[in-house]
Order: structure tokens, then sequence, then C-alpha cells
């Protein structure tokens, strides 16, 4: 899809699955493979993916405005897992259903283990584990069980999501943020009005 005017590169060596979509500024280098169902999309910001990385079924990566994703090397992203504005370096491995969110940094040779998560401003250093469910959170990153609800409540506020993600903070008096949220995440979005789908094999090189 071009987006934004961008359209993805990706080089000829890489094999793209011709049910996955890749969208807008984004880069897939040598020897890597984009599998089924998977979405590469650049919502103002690129996604760049290095060499022989495999991005499996169903898997989201999205680059955003302050937050650009760029994958290093030789890592693999598993099905059903979900990166937004976060950097990868290489040898990593992200497994089924893991999140990493805006502004979090996986170091070289580190995993994320089923269904964790890597929350906002998170630095998780080279060859650290996050167990399977468990919670990351700080810089360097803290690692939390899902049932240590208050530590991870803790964490999450400084970390400050809402205004990461979004630009926003709660309202006076404590008030939902969600319809300034709302607003501005629909007038974003607006932009895919003028997307255009094209045959990215002819010019791209995206088969063995």
């Amino acid at each position: 899809m071009t987006h934004r005017n961008a359209q993805p590169r990706v080089d000829e060596s890489a094999y793209i699955a011709p049910t996955a979509v890749l969208c807008g500024d984004v880069t897939v280098g040598a020897h890597s493979r984009v599998l089924f169902g998977a979405v590469l999309t650049a919502e103002g910001g690129p996604v760049v993916i290095g060499a022989n990385c495999i991005i499996m079924e169903q898997a989201v990566i999205r680059g955003v405005p302050r937050h650009p994703v760029r994958v290093g090397d030789n890592v693999l992203i598993g099905p059903h897992a979900h990166l937004t504005g976060c950097v990868v370096e290489g040898d990593a491995r992200i497994a089924t259903g893991a999140m990493l969110f805006n502004g979090a940094r996986l170091g070289a040779t580190a995993e994320v283990e089923f269904g964790a998560v890597v929350h906002v401003n998170t630095v998780v250093p080279p060859g650290m584990a996050v167990p399977m469910g468990w919670f990351a959170g700080g810089d360097p990153a803290e690692l939390i069980p899902p049932s240590d609800w208050d530590r991870i409540r803790e964490l999450m506020g400084p970390l400050d999501y809402p205004g990461t993600v979004f630009g926003v903070s709660h309202g006076p008096g404590g008030d939902s943020a969600m319809p300034d949220i709302a607003r501005r995440y629909a007038r974003s979005l607006a932009m895919h009005r003028y997307d255009e789908v094209y045959d990215g094999a002819q010019d791209s090189g995206t088969r063995l």
C-alpha cells in the first residue's frame, strides 16, 4: 500500500506472503520473510526490518510519528506479536502474543516470551528474558509477575502511557482522556482514505 506518498521497499531476496500487508514507509531487508496475515504499517513513522528476520503470521508492526520501528538483523517475531514504535536490536526473539510499546528498546539477544508485555519507554538490557506473561517496565526494565498488579501500576504511572502513545493526559478531576484520544487517533488514521494498492512484486522483488 502507498500511504502518505511513501511505498514499501523490499529487498529482492525477501519473501512477502500474498496475504501480508506492507503500508507506507516500510523497508524489508535481505532474506527476511513476512508471513501470512502479518501487517507492517508506517503510521507517520517508518518501519525498518533488517536482514534474515522472520515475521510470522498475524504479527502487527506499527511505526508512529515520534517512534519509528527499527528491527535489527536475525530477529524472530512470533505469531500475533504486536510491536509499536519500538527498537529491537539484533539476534532477539519475540514470542507469540508478546507486546512491545512506544519508546521501548529490546537489547541484542534479549527475549520476550509468550504473552509478555514490554511497556512504553522501557529498556530491556541485552540478553535479558522477559518471562511468559510477565510485565517489563522502566529503564532498565524491572520484571514483574502478572499477579503483582500493585507494583505494575506503580511502574506504569511514571512511564506515562497516554502521554507517550497519544500525547494526552487525564482531564481535570480525573476525567477520562478517551474522547480526546479517539478524536486525535481518528484524525491521524483518516490519511488512509488516500492510500493506494499497487503490485509491489513488479518493482520491489518480493519473491524468492
